[in-house]
C-alpha cells in the first residue's frame, strides 16, 4: 500500500427531516448566500424547507447556476456576496451547485482581479474561504463530501478541476426525499457518474490495497444492484437512500487512499463537456470503455478482478478483463446512456478532430497513470466509440 494522507471534516446528515436541524449548524452564521440552480427546488418544496430551517438568520439568494458551472455566473454571485457582507455559502441542489459554493467561498476572499488563475494553479489561493454548507438534492459528483470543484469556463473551450483542504463543506445534508423528482435521465446520468468515479480510482495497476479495493468493489455492486430497479421505481426510498450514499462515498477520499488513481476519463470527458456541451455523464460513457480497450495491457490485472468480483465472470484474465469492459458498456446501455458518439448524432472523427486542436493549442500533456495517453491515444480512444 502506498503511503497517504486522509481527512475529512464534513459532517453528514442523512435521512428524512434532515434539513430542518440545518439551523444548529448554522448558528454561527449572520448572513448566509443560499445558492441553488434554475428553480427546481421551488417547484419540489425543498426551497421552502430550507427557508423555514434557516429560521431569522439573514438570507440572500443567487439561483440560475447550471449544469457544468459557469465561471462568469460565479462571478455574478461572488460579486453579491461581497456587497452583501455574506459569511456562509448554503448550497441546495446538487453537485454543480456544490462546486459553485465551493468556488464563490473562495474567491470572495481573494484579492485577485481574475479568480480563475486560482482555479488554473497561477495564483495562490486566499488565506481563508467562507464556510460551505450543502443541502444535495441530485446525488452524482461527490461534491458534498470532498475539496473538490469543477468550474467551466466555455469561451476559452475550457472545464478546470481544482481541490485544497480548504473546501471541505462544513456538513452537507442528504435528504432521499429532496432527489424524488429527479428525472429517469438525471437518475441514470448520476448512476453512470458515480460509477465511473469509482472506477477510476480501482482500475489501474494493482498494489496491496485489499481494503480499499474491496470497499470500491462494494460500491460498484451496490450501484449496480440498484441501479437499474430504481429507475423503474423512481420514488423508492431505499433505493435513492442506497444510491445517494454510494454518490457520497464514491469520492469522499477513502477509497483512493493508498491506491493508485487514473483520471483520464474524466480529464477527456470534461474536454468533451466543454467543447460539445453535452451531459458530463454521458461523455463519462462515451470514453470510458474505449479508454480501457486501449489501455488494457497495464490495466488488465483489475479489469479481470473487477470482472471476478463485481460481474461474477470466469475464465482466462484476458478474457475476464475484454467481458468486464462489455459488461460496463452494457449497464450504461441499460440505464438508457449511450456509449458510442454515433447514437448522439455525433461523427467521432470529427469529434477527435476538434478536440485535438483545442488540445494542442493548450500544450496538452500526457495522462493516465502511467503518463501514456497521449493526442494520438486520445484520437484512437475517441475514434474507437465511433
Amino acid at each position: 500500500m502506498n503511503n497517504f494522507y486522509s481527512y475529512n471534516p464534513t459532517k453528514i446528515l442523512f435521512g428524512k427531516g434532515m434539513i430542518e436541524r440545518i439551523g444548529t449548524e448554522l448558528r454561527d452564521a449572520e448572513r448566509i448566500m443560499l445558492l441553488y440552480g434554475h428553480g427546481s427546488i421551488r417547484r419540489n418544496g425543498v426551497y421552502d424547507q430550507v427557508r423555514a430551517a434557516v429560521g431569522d438568520v439573514s438570507c440572500v439568494d443567487f439561483g440560475g447556476i447550471g449544469p457544468n458551472p459557469e465561471y462568469e455566473t460565479c462571478l455574478n454571485a461572488v460579486e453579491l456576496a461581497r456587497r452583501e457582507g455574506v459569511d456562509f455559502i448554503l448550497a441546495v441542489g446538487g453537485g454543480s451547485v456544490i462546486d459553485a459554493a465551493k468556488f464563490v467561498a473562495l474567491a470572495c476572499c481573494s484579492d485577485e482581479d481574475e479568480p480563475w488563475r486560482i482555479v488554473t494553479g497561477t495564483a495562490p489561493m486566499p488565506a481563508h474561504t467562507l464556510p460551505v454548507g450543502c443541502i444535495q438534492t441530485l446525488p452524482a459528483s461527490g461534491s458534498e463530501m470532498n475539496n473538490a470543484f469543477v468550474l467551466s469556463r466555455r469561451a476559452e473551450y475550457s472545464k478546470m478541476a481544482f481541490c485544497n483542504i480548504a473546501l471541505y463543506p462544513r456538513f452537507s445534508v442528504l435528504d432521499p426525499e429532496t432527489t424524488m423528482s429527479l428525472s429517469r435521465q438525471q437518475t441514470a446520468l448520476g448512476i453512470i457518474d458515480m460509477t465511473v468515479h469509482v472506477l477510476e480510482q480501482y482500475i489501474t495497476y494493482p498494489v496491496f490495497a485489499p481494503l480499499q479495493h474491496r470497499q470500491a468493489e462494494a460500491l460498484l455492486s451496490t450501484l449496480i444492484q440498484v441501479g437499474e430497479p430504481l429507475l423503474q421505481r423512481l420514488n423508492d426510498y431505499d433505493l435513492r437512500s442506497a444510491v445517494m450514499w454510494c454518490g457520497a462515498q464514491a469520492t469522499n477520499g477513502m477509497i483512493s487512499r493508498g491506491v493508485p488513481t487514473d483520471w483520464s476519463t474524466h480529464t477527456i470527458g470534461h474536454e468533451l463537456t466543454a467543447m460539445l456541451d453535452i451531459p458530463h455523464a454521458q461523455t463519462l460513457a462515451l470514453v470510458l470503455g474505449g479508454l480501457y480497450r486501449h489501455q488494457i495491457e497495464p490495466k488488465r490485472a483489475m479489469l479481470a478482478q473487477y470482472g471476478r468480483r463485481v460481474w461474477g465472470l470466469s475464465g482466462s484474465e484476458e478474457a475476464i478483463a475484454e467481458a468486464s469492459i462489455d459488461q460496463t458498456d452494457a449497464f450504461f446501455e441499460r440505464l438508457g446512456v449511450p456509449t458510442r458518439f454515433g447514437a448522439l448524432g455525433l461523427d467521432a472523427r470529427a469529434v477527435s478532430d476538434a478536440l485535438l486542436r483545442h488540445l494542442e493549442a493548450r500544450d496538452f500533456k500526457p495522462i493516465g497513470e502511467h503518463r501514456a495517453i497521449d493526442l494520438a491515444a486520445v484520437k484512437a480512444i475517441l475514434m474507437s466509440r465511433a
